[in-house]
This record gives C-alpha cells, sequence and structure tokens, in this order.
C-alpha cells in the first residue's frame, strides 16, 4: 500500500500552487511528507521531478517546506521588499533640490545649481512684504509666504492696498485672468 499526503499538507501545498495532478505526481514518487522535501533539497531539483511545474511555484513550496528544517533553498525569485526596516535620518541642515527632491551635498550654498538636475535647489525669492531675500517658501526675516516672481509686482500692489501680509499669498493663487489683467494695469500705471 502505497502511502499518500495527509489533508494538511494536501492544503498547504495546494495553496502555494500545486495542483491535483502535482500532488498525485509527488505521491507517485515517495514524496509524502514535509521531511521528505528535504531529500529533493532545491527547486531546480522539484523542477526536474515536476517538470510541468511553475519554478516560482517550486521555489515557494521549497522555501516552506525547508523552513525550519535546514537551509533554506536557493530561489529564483528575489526576495520580497522588507517594509518598515530603513530608517533614513536627514540632519536639519539637509537641503533639498525643490525640484528633483535630490540632497544637497554638505558644501551646499543657497542659489548653487543641482548636481543632479542642473536647476537652482533653492531659488532665490525676494520677499513682498519686507524686500529681503533668500531661499525656501517662507521669508526669514519676516515670516511671509514668497509669492512666485513673475507675481511679486502685484504683491506689492496688494501690499500698497492694505491688504495683510499672509492674505496676499491665497489672494494671488485665487484671483480670475480678469482681476490680474487689472492688477497689472495698475502695476503699469505706476510705473511712469
Amino acid at each position: 500500500m502505497t502511502a499518500s499526503l495527509n489533508p494538511l499538507l494536501r492544503n498547504i501545498l495546494k495553496l502555494k500552487g500545486l495542483t491535483e495532478e502535482h500532488l498525485a505526481q509527488l505521491t507517485e514518487l515517495g514524496l509524502t511528507s514535509r521531511e521528505d522535501f528535504r531529500s529533493v533539497g532545491d527547486a531546480a531539483t522539484l523542477l526536474e521531478l515536476l517538470p510541468n511545474l511553475n519554478p516560482s511555484t517550486a521555489a515557494r513550496v521549497l522555501l516552506w517546506a525547508l523552513s525550519n528544517s535546514g537551509p533554506a533553498p536557493e530561489s529564483p525569485l528575489p526576495p520580497p521588499p522588507e517594509m518598515g526596516n530603513s530608517v533614513v535620518v536627514n540632519t536639519t541642515d539637509s537641503v533639498f533640490c525643490t525640484h528633483c527632491q535630490f540632497k544637497q551635498p554638505k558644501d551646499y550654498h543657497p542659489g548653487d545649481l543641482c548636481p543632479n538636475c542642473g536647476l537652482q535647489a533653492e531659488p532665490i525669492e525676494t520677499c513682498y512684504w519686507c524686500g529681503a531675500s533668500g531661499p525656501n517658501k517662507y521669508c526669514r526675516a519676516c515670516g511671509a509666504a514668497f509669492v512666485a516672481t513673475a507675481d511679486l509686482p502685484l504683491a506689492l500692489i496688494l501690499r500698497r492696498d492694505g491688504m495683510a501680509k499672509d492674505d496676499i499669498p491665497a489672494k494671488l493663487n485665487q484671483i480670475s485672468e480678469a482681476e490680474k489683467a487689472a492688477l497689472w494695469g495698475r502695476v503699469r500705471r505706476a510705473r511712469l
């Protein structure tokens, strides 16, 4: 009488990707327990025994069968990515390019070009509120959010009109093209 695979082992091997045909072939070969896979040794040998088996399935079966029973088999698949095991700690003086997010070298100075993309890593902006200039998104002198360089004259007009410092960037992002054209008209008249 030929030994057969127990129901638990059959279900586990089915979950790993084996079919009923594969299980019947294993029984014919005498592989009826988890320990029997130790004599197979690796996925390549299992593929020779079961030629119609998928290589990734063979690797999964042998990985399961040989875990906790000696060295793991060599898998033709790359190992799964490890989630959450890598931690990158950046110092507070780390600077990243605003265009490509590449970390700048330690000898970086504001206004330098990014070695990765070639653009200015931190564009130097002029503050519409206090007139200071510097990199980043906020003025280091007064804390105002920088506006796009093209909108600087419009921000100066809004400041002259008495609008609050924190409201000017939001207003410039929300105004329509018609309102923007009207503000540009005021800027041109002021230059004359």
